[in-house]
């Protein structure tokens, strides 16, 4: 399963385009070998401009202002269950997650992370892995060379590299990241902010004329933090273009206001995410609320919807969700999206809804074969609706839609093919007909492109 992706720059943000060594302006465009193509959307003009960064290179995915958001996730098994790493990994590629964070807390989760890389590499994954370190990454870095070497970044939480030796730790850690040409991303996080730093501050504005409230210290502290550690990796040799910054929070209204902060300090590329988003729809609802507002202000360059799974859940699901945010905003295409109406008392019949459920599991069980074969699908619209008032609307809006009958309206389901009648489907075979004309449009509309001969 190896599919080239493409990243191209967002023509928006052309006057933010990345600039190489010497002032050269980079190719437009960077094969990119995951699963997942990238397309350049534009802003929608309610929404503010992108914040302007530098391009980070993490693996072969850009990460940048002049690039599209990146959609990252991470594994929650014991890496060094190396079978079972693979098979998350390679899953939550296939639901288009274009880079993915193990956890490296051990030497034995060391010294399996090249044989996860490779073996992922043997079955054609080549997603960019990143390895998270608390507490003892600078040991597990020196005595697993390999390990260093394999991953593709770095996450370092600044707060807990270690006591006393925090600074010597962390300049530790990126010091092999400059001899392994790794960037590194610096993640401060709430729940774990350094606390000599933070007691410095809190103690400094107690002793102020007008001092602030403990809550804004706590953020100071953590701008404080990723800034001061991001000077200092610079100053150890780290190129500032190799430089990503979190500081996650797990409260929508904190989260917004420490990155509006953030924002205005750096040009570093920033990765949003609520830290403890939590289960279900409190999770989704909380990460879409927060993530929604900072990208609409032009802030934020990867996401991640940490979403806490039931016992034996799809991992993959804060993959969809944080697609779903993008593409509702109109920022990203992932997949074709699929209008259904909520039902009403002329929608007594469940039937519209099984079928809506049924063609949204069929679109997105279809894409990862969709993506390479017919680029641009992710960009169509399936309406699915339950009645005569709105359906043959919504139909005729789409690039294909169908229209089943309400409760006492004629047993027939005109299907509209943007935005004509094509047939009129009736009987029992209304779905698997609708899927096979579903399935003809997807070939006709958008063609495989032609490979050209060596």
């Amino acid at each position: 399963m190896s599919v080239q992706q493409q990243g191209c720059h967002n023509p928006v943000n052309r006057p933010h385009a990345r600039y190489g060594p010497g002032g050269a302006l980079d190719s437009p465009c960077v094969a990119v070998p995951i699963t997942l193509t990238l397309r350049a959307v534009s802003i929608p003009s309610v929404f503010r401009p992108r914040r302007h960064t530098v391009t980070a290179m993490v693996g072969s995915v850009p990460v940048g202002s002049a690039h599209p958001i990146v959609v990252q996730s991470m594994t929650n098994t014991d890496t060094a269950d190396i079978a079972g790493t693979v098979a998350q990994v390679a899953s939550l590629t296939r639901a288009g997650s274009q880079i993915v964070r193990v956890t490296v807390n051990n030497e034995d989760a060391a010294a399996a992370l090249p044989h996860v890389v490779a073996q992922l590499a043997d079955i054609g994954v080549t997603t960019p892995i990143v390895g998270d370190f608390h507490y003892n990454g600078h040991l597990l870095l020196a005595k697993y060379p390999d390990c260093a070497r394999a991953l593709a970044k770095y996450r370092i939480n600044p707060g807990n590299v270690g006591g006393k030796r925090r600074d010597e730790n962390f300049r530790s850690i990126v010091q092999i990241a400059v001899d392994n040409d790794k960037p590194v991303r610096i993640g401060v996080n709430w729940g774990s902010l350094d606390q000599d730093l933070l007691t410095v501050m809190m103690d400094e504005n107690a002793a102020a004329g007008y001092p602030m409230t403990a809550h804004d210290v706590y953020v100071e502290a953590m701008l404080t933090s990723a800034l001061r550690s991001a000077e200092m990796a610079e100053e150890v040799g780290l190129a500032h273009d190799k430089i990503l910054i979190s500081a996650k929070v797990s409260l929508v209204p904190d989260l917004v206001d420490v990155y509006r902060k953030l924002a205005t300090r750096c040009d570093y590329p920033l990765h949003l995410g609520l830290t403890e988003a939590g289960l279900g729809m409190k999770g989704m609802v909380a990460s879409a609320a927060g993530l929604s507002l900072l990208l609409a202000d032009g802030i934020g360059d990867t996401i991640r919807v940490s979403l806490t799974p039931k016992p034996g859940g799809d991992r993959a699901e804060e993959v969809h969700v944080a697609q779903q945010i993008l593409q509702s905003l109109g920022l990203r295409s992932f997949a074709p999206q699929v209008t259904a109406c909520p039902g009403c008392g002329r929608t007594t019949s469940t039937f519209f809804q099984s079928m809506a459920e049924d063609i949204q599991n069929y679109l997105r069980e279809q894409m990862p074969v969709w993506r390479g074969r017919h680029p641009g699908v992710e960009e169509m619209r399936v309406a699915v609706m339950g009645c005569i008032v709105n359906g043959p609307g919504e139909s005729k809006h789409a690039n294909i839609g169908i229209s089943l009958p309400g409760t006492f309206e004629e047993p027939k389901a005109p299907v509209y093919v943007d935005g004509a009648l094509m047939v009129t489907l009736k009987g029992d075979g209304i779905v698997p007909e609708f899927l096979e004309i579903l399935e003809n449009y997807v070939a006709r509309t958008y063609p495989t492109p032609e490979v050209a001969p060596v």
